[in-house]
């Protein structure tokens, strides 16, 4: 059959590329800011734009989506043209992809720092937003499959059928969990509540751990793994039991991150068993990673690029074992709303992500620049630098983990915890938090390494842009040869393979969250729990805007040394209006579920607007902007009826008059202040609003305990050790 002549885009993938290191550079440089500001909280937030609060979900989308996101699609665009022999359907597709992305980054650097989130972890931006990330990932998503229809090899190597997976999936993981209902072009409420919006999240949160940094970083590992290392895959049957158990087993796994919270324990029990099975086929794929490098380790010696990928897949190996331990309730009881947990996922960002980009980046730009790399040496000194800084941030971090757990539950001989206060535990992890601040400085100037590196490697060579290519058109009188492998005909029908691969995600996901939303057993209610008012609303949403969830949990855990700190365990009907829920995931300062009351009004003030005079050593960022912005009131009856079609309670009349109610609370809490502080507050401030929430928060069944035990469903009270 005669020959093809076609031409490969360079052009996307280079841009992509310098995307990917620009925007890597910036996000890992607000992450350094980010942890130095927990060591000098007085100096490093400075204004609220600045606040550790707004900017750690700034450098979390910045890692995920800016940096490792950029990547994967460069990645992507490289290995599909050549996996396929044929170019990117669609220029057009291709271009309107790639500033669509950009569009969505810049965006986020915009809205984040101003406080507009949506308070969801890895899905903080505004539903704007959200839809433009949609559109713009069906726009890869068509160009990718339009391009594979068009293709001239008819089997779809291994690392296709990961990126086909990782498109159906992040679309519906994306879709469901912003399900959100608009208030104003910057502010919506989750339709889900408490328990069922903490499943529907950590569904989503999990998985996009597991779908956007993984699944297509282990789909360019299956290429530029074999390439730079010019070996075969280690084993074509080891990659399907890979690919088809990961993505069965994944997606099951979200509700180990709430293991003795208020989610019904079957839930809790799936997400351990599943997160356990995700040993077996995470390091098989581990594993056909390293062996592909067999016969070639005398090569790792002298090349940078091997190193990366051999450290890379490791730091993936390490993660996917220490994740599925960490859902163990035992192991779980100690990491949970520790360092431990950080610890463990930048071992996964930045070895695995990290370092795999890095060493794709290395291979990439020679190859597109038709030249060497300017320095082996200088890539080398990034490899031993990176690395270092990944234990200067992981190793004090595991440290920091274990030493929070173990003082927060020790006690006395008498019963009472030996450090009561909180603060205690905090003074002893600032030289923690110093050295994995370091470690991120380190990590940092590897890639700036890395910057000069590809700079004078660019200019050493001349840009590709088209190559060219040749191959025969696809024959359509194909017949597979006798004893074919069985796998080899679904590789040959992408369309089954997509249809496929999403009938396997979804079937986790609807066992697990159908029957949390449908079967109002599994969130029983709780007759004095009442919605919030329209002041304690809107201090809600000002809590939201700070990021304050980002260092306060809100979920007593069933525990003695937590009921002992805190006050009563959480309960599921005590979360049934809120949207969205706050749970936390870290506490970097207390648990604030039954905070209301604890304190008086006047402390709530101080310690807002200069954290260390009520609490010497704190490391809280100010919030004194709070004491002079005026509250914003104009949206506040539009939020309650938000609030009403999701089905909180609130009657027309209270709607219609939410002002004339929210100024009467306002002025109550105002007065008290200016008694207590000697000094005249206003009641538009927004510090009374914030204080109006934190004084609502587990009031409605406080000291109430035995009247309203539940028999729910995620256990009784758990003795410690």
């Amino acid at each position: 059959m005669q020959s093809e002549t076609f031409f490969y885009d360079n052009k996307i993938v280079r841009n992509f590329t310098i995307a990917t290191i620009i925007w890597g550079v910036i996000g890992l440089l607000v992450g350094i800011w980010v942890a130095f500001s927990l060591v000098f909280p007085e100096t490093l937030n400075p204004a609220s734009w600045l606040s550790f609060g707004r900017l750690r979900a700034l450098h979390t989308n910045g890692a995920i989506f800016a940096f490792v996101g950029n990547a994967i699609f460069a990645g992507v665009y490289y290995s599909l043209q050549r996996l396929l022999k044929a170019r990117m359907a669609s220029d057009l597709l291709s271009k309107i992809h790639f500033w669509g992305w950009q569009l969505i980054i810049v965006s986020a650097v915009i809205t984040l720092p101003l406080g507009i989130s949506s308070s969801k972890e890895y899905a903080e931006l505004e539903w704007p937003i959200d839809i433009g990330i949609a559109l713009v990932w069906v726009i890869f998503g068509v160009n990718m499959f339009w391009t594979i229809l068009k293709r001239r090899e008819r089997h779809l190597y291994v690392a296709i059928w990961f990126y086909i997976a990782t498109f159906v999936t992040v679309a519906v993981l994306h879709i469901v969990n912003n399900l959100e209902i608009p208030v104003s072009f910057t502010k919506s409420y989750s339709i889900f509540a408490g328990v069922q919006d903490a499943l529907v999240q950590w569904w989503y949160g999990h998985n996009a751990v597991a779908f956007f940094l993984t699944t297509p970083v282990l789909g360019l590992m299956y290429y530029f793994v074999p390439k730079a290392a010019n070996r075969p895959v280690y084993s074509y049957r080891l990659s399907i039991v890979h690919f088809w158990a990961l993505i069965f087993i994944y997606i099951w796994a979200g509700p180990h991150h709430l293991l003795y919270t208020a989610l019904p324990d079957w839930a809790q029990s799936l997400g351990t068993v599943f997160s356990i099975m995700l040993i077996f086929p995470s390091w098989g794929g581990m594993i056909n990673g390293l062996l592909t490098l067999r016969g070639a380790w005398d090569k790792v010696r002298d090349s940078a690029v091997l190193k990366f990928f051999v450290v890379a897949i490791t730091a993936y190996g390490m993660s996917t074992l220490e994740g599925p331990l960490l859902s163990l309730k035992s192991l779980n009881a100690i990491a949970h709303y520790t360092d431990w947990i950080p610890a463990h996922v930048h071992i996964g960002t930045l070895g695995w992500n990290g370092f795999l980009i890095f060493g794709m980046i290395y291979w990439l730009m020679p190859k597109m620049y038709r030249t060497s790399l300017f320095s082996e040496k200088l890539a080398n000194a990034h490899f031993w630098i990176g690395t270092t800084g990944i234990l200067f941030w992981a190793l004090p971090m595991y440290v920091s983990g274990f030493t929070q757990s173990l003082m927060w539950k020790e006690f006395n001989p008498d019963g009472t915890l030996v450090y009561g206060n909180f603060l205690e535990t905090v003074t002893q992890l600032i030289p923690l938090y110093a050295t994995r601040a370091i470690g991120g400085t380190l990590y940092v100037t590897g890639m700036l390494i890395m910057v000069y590196n590809v700079i004078k490697t660019v200019k050493s060579g001349s840009f590709l842009a088209q190559e060219e290519a040749s191959a025969p058109a696809l024959a359509e009188d194909y017949t597979a040869p006798k004893g074919d492998y069985w796998h080899r005909w679904i590789e040959r029908k992408p369309v089954q393979l997509m249809v496929g691969a999403t009938i396997v995600i979804l079937i986790g996901g609807i066992i697990e969250i159908v029957p949390t939303i449908m079967v109002k057993s599994n969130v029983p209610t709780i007759e004095d729990v009442k919605p919030y008012t329209a002041l304690e609303l809107e201090g809600r949403d000002l809590y939201i805007r700070e990021g304050c969830n980002a260092c306060h949990s809100q979920m007593i855990r069933p525990f003695r040394s937590e009921i002992a700190r805190y006050g009563d365990y959480s309960k599921a009907g005590e979360f049934v209006y809120d949207h969205p829920f706050l749970w936390g995931s870290k506490r970097t300062g207390p648990d604030l579920h039954r905070v209301g009351g604890k304190y008086p009004h006047s402390w709530h003030y101080k310690h807002m607007v200069d954290p260390r005079s009520m609490s010497a050593g704190s490391i809280m960022p100010t919030y004194e902007w709070l004491s002079s912005n005026e509250l914003d009131t104009e949206l506040t009856s539009k939020k309650l009826e938000a609030m009403q079609s999701l089905g909180v309670p609130y009657s027309d009349e209270y709607i219609a008059n939410a002002n004339t109610h929210l100024m009467a609370q306002a002025e109550e809490i105002a007065a008290d202040l200016s008694r207590d502080l000697e000094q005249e507050i206003s009641p538009k401030e927004e510090m009374v609003a914030l204080i109006a929430y934190l004084q609502r928060l587990g009031i409605d069944i406080k000291g109430e305990h035995s009247k309203h035990v539940e028999a729910t469903t995620a256990g009784t009270l758990t003795a410690e050790n």
